[in-house]
């Protein structure tokens, strides 16, 4: 039995402006129709057990989401209230399936690469059926083609050609005159991120090598804290858990780690040059998305999803637009783009957070406009949803329905609200939106108040079990 562990946690802090740590690149379109998340589980094999997802808490909602956009089922969600790194993962996901299992083996994925050679990489899996059996920790190296300094290295003892090679070290992003040494060696490929072993397997090495981060896992897991698929973690507990890589934390250190060479066009997307090498690209070597001109403009990626942008005269350059944030740089210095996205939440600004469209259990709301005093959003209820039952404490409330029909709560009244009728919300008074039908309802909402942020929201009754 082979039950895919999906690591879903990351925040793609590298692909800012587009992805923000509300809403991560693998919950996005990056590449086609569907999102990183569902291509990672659509390219799985298909006799294979529905896999485990493990996320961060805030984003239960979309995966659960874009779960049933592609009818998939799974085997459990584990929700993070804040990321350890994949050491600690894994070892929830083995505890979990362990005590549910008879020790089935775990195939380890990151939910935001890609792989253009499913057929060769279903071989790969197959291939490593015997070092599996045999005890082994299976990682999957990738072949360098150049010296990127996006990824991250294994060092191997390659001295015969074999289907496995045993581990010397990991290594973490280079400079790039590094790399170029690490890729004329032959010793080295790109690791992966992607594993395969027996659940019992992983443990009882995780105990040799890192017990304190199996017996936080083992506490963390130790309630039955299960809300429909969700898997909540005891906090306290987890809070006390370690924070490191299976590459270091276990792999480095066990006798039964090795890598398997894996030839099945994959690319990590952790940055803009490494979509920019996968997508396709015009006469001049240029990507443009959304609505661009441009002149004289060559080897550059245009981004442009909110309005007309032009570039004229440029080269070698990155320009992504977003609805709250335009960044430009050189293609050099993507792998800079961290230092701008610390320096957001240094100051606290929301463009590191959220796009003006925010995702909800219930549907989504869009920022339309705002100061100090007020802000104008576009609400759309999901059918037959709900928003939580609450109050404010220092705004009220103006709603406009735009369409579709609206029961709405407010203190002891209940009534329904169509299209251009309107509402007043006073400040202080308990409220909830609903939409009864089988399709969606619209409305307008103008907030007037001394405070307006996300966290001036006192839940009394919630369908979500938020806080």
């Amino acid at each position: 039995m082979i039950i895919p562990v999906i690591l879903s946690g990351g925040s793609g802090t590298r692909l800012w402006p587009l992805s923000r740590s509300e809403f991560p690149k693998q919950y996005i379109n990056l590449i086609n129709d569907s999102t990183l998340f569902q291509d990672t589980i659509k390219r799985l094999p298909e006799k294979i057990e529905n896999p485990l997802i493990i996320c961060n808490e805030n984003h239960r909602f979309i995966v659960a989401e874009q779960l049933r956009q592609i009818n998939k089922k799974n085997n459990g969600i584990i929700l993070e209230p804040f990321g350890k790194n994949t050491a600690p993962a894994i070892a929830l996901a083995a505890i979990n399936l362990l005590k549910r299992f008879d020790d089935p083996v775990l195939l380890v994925l990151s939910a935001d690469h890609i792989i253009g050679n499913n057929n060769a990489f279903h071989e790969s899996i197959k291939a490593s059926k015997k070092l599996v059996e045999d005890g082994k920790l299976v990682t999957f190296g990738i072949t360098p083609t150049e010296p990127e300094t996006g990824y991250g290295y294994i060092e191997a003892n390659i001295k015969i050609d074999s289907n496995h090679f045993i581990i010397e070290s990991f290594k973490e992003k280079p400079e790039k005159n590094v790399a170029k040494k690490y890729i004329e060696s032959g010793n080295f490929f790109w690791n992966s991120g992607i594993f395969i072993f027996k659940a019992s397997t992983y443990l009882d090495e995780l105990i040799k090598y890192a017990p304190d981060i199996y017996n936080a896992c083992e506490k963390s897991l130790s309630s039955k804290n299960k809300d429909i698929d969700f898997i909540r973690l005891i906090e306290d507990e987890f809070t006390n858990c370690p924070s490191n890589s299976i590459d270091y934390a276990l792999m480095e250190h066990t006798k039964n780690g090795v890598v398997a060479p894996l030839d099945a066009d994959w690319s990590d997307i952790g940055s803009w040059s490494a979509l920019y090498k996968i997508k396709k690209k015009d006469s001049n070597d240029n990507i443009v998305e959304g609505d661009v001109i441009l002149d004289n403009v060559i080897n550059s990626y245009i981004s442009s999803n909110s309005r007309l942008t032009t570039v004229i005269g440029l080269s070698n350059i990155m320009l992504i637009d977003t609805q709250d944030a335009l960044l430009v740089l050189n293609n050099k210095d993507d792998q800079k783009i961290k230092k701008i996205v610390n320096k957001l939440n240094a100051k606290n600004r929301s463009e590191s957070l959220n796009h003006r469209k925010v995702f909800r259990p219930w549907g989504f709301y869009h920022s339309i406009d705002s100061n100090e005093e007020f802000q104008v959003k576009r609400i759309l209820v999901n059918p037959e949803a709900k928003l939580s039952l609450q109050k404010h404490q220092f705004r009220a409330e103006h709603w406009v329905i735009i369409s579709g029909k609206a029961i709405i709560t407010c203190g002891k009244k209940v009534f329904e609200l169509t299209k251009n009728q309107s509402t007043y919300i006073p400040q202080g008074q308990v409220h909830r939106l609903e939409n009864p039908n089988n399709y969606p309802l619209e409305i307008i909402e103008i907030q007037t108040g001394s405070y307006l942020g996300e966290d001036d929201i006192i839940r009394i009754k919630d369908d979500y079990d938020r806080k």
